[in-house]
């Protein structure tokens, strides 16, 4: 790397750790006004509206309404997440234990963003990133840099305002770069990164702790019980929402074949297009070139992938997502993958236990740890797959893509960023949420001490296993 690249990214992180010193000073209600000043900068329905249709046409992904949409939504969950949470100074006292917790910034951030969401996802790491009284450096991908480059300049007018202390939150002048970045990761205090697995390979491996999210591929079971056209329309909401780009929204179905026709006449009747085997054949080799996903069809509306398969028909308008019935899995039937794209693919099963053989197949290839879904209204067998599949998330009658990050109607954290666990390879198995931004001092009195002895402990094991060692517990 040229010395003029260390030198600009040596002076973001001279000026990330001066602001960052200056800001770990200021009291809870001065750091909320922050918070809320950021938030404020990209909700505000002009500057939202802009960035959103910046984002489509710089990054070719996804629908302005739908970024707009999931700008507002996200943040404001996240809002939620974070009113009345303390994260200055004492925020913890347990009597019982005699532990007083303070919390404590964890100094300079680097955070690396995708293309698929260059708004909203660094924005949720800027505002937990502020919340815990951090500075950070975003590394936005390379189709995403312009829109976060408008994006901080609306930040810091905002901040202005609330006098907040400048560079908090600062990112590359010139072209980003994977050098630049590894080199940004290597010096700051802390690692986040959604995104591309290579990156997050690259994050775990600079030095540096490091929190990276695993790869989706969402697969959804659909029994007999479950209200069909209810879930239909769930399923229709996650999968068209942003043409696909989030890595939550469902990609397989796994349908029992007693409601198997059925609801795939129900899909169709939704604005499903079902592909016919030539037609899938076409899509595989254009959805994917040399094993990796075409980035001039991911997340594109119905209508252009259509297109770009010869598939021609007249009510293409009335096309909101297409249908595959690729029966086998693994690296040689791509469509049992992630595709980030309005397209789902669907599985028939004989029984849940054939279900979750093929689910656990689906997982065995891609998207360990990071969820699984189903429609029923046995709740005996969404447990079932809480105990039995290596995934830290079991979404239950709900939309895939807007319920995993969190949602108004669940209790997950909100958040663009989904740990997998060490199933995913990753070193954390929630969503990503504020208390990862924290360092937590803990200061610990004496306690009225209570001695165990070895019969508290071994009595009911000796008198088992090795009777004649009772004696040795009197004491």
């Amino acid at each position: 790397m040229r010395n003029l690249r260390l030198n600009e990214i040596d002076l973001l992180l001279k000026n990330a750790k001066i602001s960052q010193s200056i800001y770990e000073k200021y009291n809870q209600k001065k750091v909320d006004e922050i918070v809320n000043a950021v938030a404020w900068a990209v909700l505000k329905p002009s500057n939202n509206i802009y960035l959103s249709k910046l984002a489509v046409n710089s990054t070719g992904l996804g629908r302005t309404e739908d970024k707009f949409l999931k700008n507002r939504n996200k943040t404001i969950g996240l809002l939620r997440d974070l009113k009345n949470i303390k994260t200055v100074g004492i925020i913890k006292k347990d009597k019982k234990k005699g532990i007083i917790e303070i919390a404590k910034p964890v100094g300079v951030i680097a955070s690396l963003t995708p293309a698929t969401n260059p708004i909203a996802t660094p924005l949720n790491n800027i505002l937990n990133s502020l919340k815990c009284r951090n500075s950070i450096i975003v590394s936005p991908s390379p189709a995403g840099q312009k829109v976060f480059k408008k994006m901080i300049q609306f930040i810091n007018y905002e901040l202005s305002k609330v006098k907040a202390p400048k560079n908090l939150i600062q990112t590359f002048k010139s072209k980003v770069n994977v050098d630049k970045t590894k080199y940004l990761m290597k010096k700051v205090d802390l690692v986040i990164v959604t995104g591309a697995q290579h990156n997050v390979r690259d994050a775990y491996s600079s030095g540096t702790p490091a929190l990276g999210v695993g790869k989706g591929n969402p697969s959804i079971i659909i029994d007999e019980t479950a209200n069909l056209l209810k879930t239909a329309d769930l399923i229709k909401s996650s999968k068209t929402f942003d043409n696909g780009t989030s890595c939550s929204s469902e990609s397989n179905l796994i349908i029992m074949n007693k409601v198997y026709k059925k609801f795939l006449k129900i899909l169709i009747s939704k604005g499903g297009f079902l592909l016919n085997k030539t037609q899938e054949t076409k899509l595989k080799k254009k959805l994917w070139v040399r094993g990796s996903l075409n980035r001039n069809l991911v997340a594109k509306p119905p209508n252009i992938i259509l297109k770009n398969i010869d598939v021609n028909i007249k009510n293409q308008s009335e096309i909101r997502f297409i249908i595959t019935q690729e029966k086998r899995i693994g690296k040689k039937f791509p469509l049992s993958g992630e595709k980030i794209s309005p397209i789902l693919n669907l599985y028939k099963a004989k029984n849940f236990e054939g279900a979750k053989k093929i689910l656990k197949k689906i997982l065995t290839y891609q998207g360990m740890g990071h969820s699984v879904g189903i429609h029923t209204k046995k709740f005996n067998k969404v447990l079932e797959l809480g105990n039995e599949m290596p995934v830290c998330r079991v979404i239950n009658n709900q939309a895939h893509a807007f319920a995993a990050g969190g949602s108004f109607s669940n209790g997950l954290p909100f958040t663009l960023s989904l740990g997998c666990g060490t199933w995913g390879k990753n070193s954390i198995d929630v969503n990503l949420n504020y208390k990862h931004f924290l360092n937590i001092t803990k200061i610990v009195k004496p306690i009225k001490i209570k001695q165990y002895k070895l019969k508290d402990f071994f009595r009911d094991y000796c008198k088992r296993y090795d009777p004649k060692s009772l004696k040795f517990l009197i004491d």
